[in-house]
């Protein structure tokens, strides 16, 4: 069976993945962007992979999330080795922390589950965090200690992917994606700013603007935009390894030294203004991980749209038309799932055994397109 002609709509981390594997595999690949690859969430983002630290329970998510994790140091080493850009993958832990006896007490919880299901979690003293991370704050009650949560620079990811991907043969072109163009109920292709590009597979990896796109038949609001802000602060050597969150707000530090804070949830439609209200809460949940930071300076600030659905849950797989794939509502794991989103769409796309079952992932769990 011929590999088809695909086009991809986005070029985020998710599109030029998804681009890269479907050219290694001999398909014919545009990717179509409307301003700079990867300049909307993905490089908003904070790089952390952390399905332990975020997860709410066992299930198809976490294990969609921990199959991802354990792709990275090789997908590193991959991109490494097509892009020449090192992606700062770390194995580098972290540590949610609790500042009060409730708190400590889901720490507990959310520990003894994971152990249950054979994850390696440790539920640590306050003394004990801190004799793993120094700087961590006095106040600090107890931690859950995930070793094997991880990081990568997110937008040194997005340089990476982009060059692999064109080097792999991916053929990227700008402008704005009018339609989706449908005939005999299937989708053979785009409306390029009036140009008709046709295609034997439309992906659809438009990030928050998913359901934007005119005749991809998605419900307006299944894929809504969540702002999230964020503050880049600055020490001239790293001050601690591992992530570190709380209910409050997490930070990400960076092996040069700069430390990502983070950060809002908000239903702001797409407005990406930095406010002053977003920066003051991320900027006391970081001071209150970290007293240490609170003399460090400020080196910019800056606001993302996450893709969210209202379970959570990413759309992978099968469109709502013969010929159209969907790959986004990846919500606050877009960079985590990155690799394993790649390998189930080139896996639906050439019609290949997959490597997760999909069904709680399809479009069609909001009651139709």
């Amino acid at each position: 069976m011929p590999l088809p002609d695909v086009i991809v709509v986005g070029a985020g981390v998710m599109g030029c993945s998804i681009g890269l594997r479907l050219a290694q595999a001999g398909a014919r690949v545009t990717l179509l962007e409307r301003s700079i690859p990867g300049a909307e969430a993905s490089s908003a983002a904070a790089g952390a992979l952390t399905p332990q630290m975020e997860a709410d329970g066992p299930g198809p998510f976490l294990e969609l999330c921990l199959r991802s994790r354990g792709l990275y140091p090789k997908f590193a080493a991959e991109l490494e080795e097509l892009s020449g850009i090192n992606i700062n993958y770390l194995p580098s832990g972290a540590l949610v922390i609790a500042f009060s006896e409730d708190s400590a007490h889901r720490l507990e919880a959310r520990v003894a589950w994971q152990k249950a299901f054979g994850l390696r979690a440790d539920l640590l003293s306050g003394e004990e965090a801190r004799r793993l991370e120094p700087q961590l704050s006095p106040a600090a009650l107890a931690a859950a200690h995930f070793p094997d949560d991880h990081q990568v620079d997110n937008r040194l990811l997005v340089r990476a992917l982009s060059i692999a991907a064109a080097r792999s043969g991916v053929h990227f072109r700008t402008g704005y994606v009018r339609s989706v163009l449908v005939e005999n109920d299937r989708a053979i292709g785009v409306d390029l700013d009036g140009d008709a590009l046709r295609a034997d597979a439309v992906v659809l990896a438009a990030g928050s603007w998913s359901s934007l796109v005119p005749g991809a038949r998605v419900n307006p609001g299944m894929v809504k935009p969540v702002r999230g802000q964020m503050v880049e602060l600055r020490a001239r050597l790293p001050l601690f390894r591992a992530i570190l969150d709380s209910e409050d707000g997490y930070l990400v530090p960076r092996v040069d030294g700069r430390i990502i804070a983070g950060s809002t949830l908000e239903f702001v439609g797409y407005e990406k203004q930095v406010t002053l209200s977003g920066l003051s809460h991320i900027l006391d949940a970081a001071r209150a991980l970290c007293p240490a930071l609170a003399e460090l300076p400020v080196q910019e600030f800056w606001a993302g749209l996450r893709p969210y659905t209202e379970d959570k849950l990413p759309i992978i797989g099968k469109g709502p038309m013969e010929g159209l794939f969907l790959a986004t509502g990846h919500f606050r794991n877009g960079i985590l799932l990155t690799p394993i989103t790649a390998q189930l769409i080139s896996e639906v796309i050439r019609g290949q055994p997959l490597a997760l079952d999909l069904r709680p992932f399809r479009h069609d769990r909001f009651g139709g397109a």
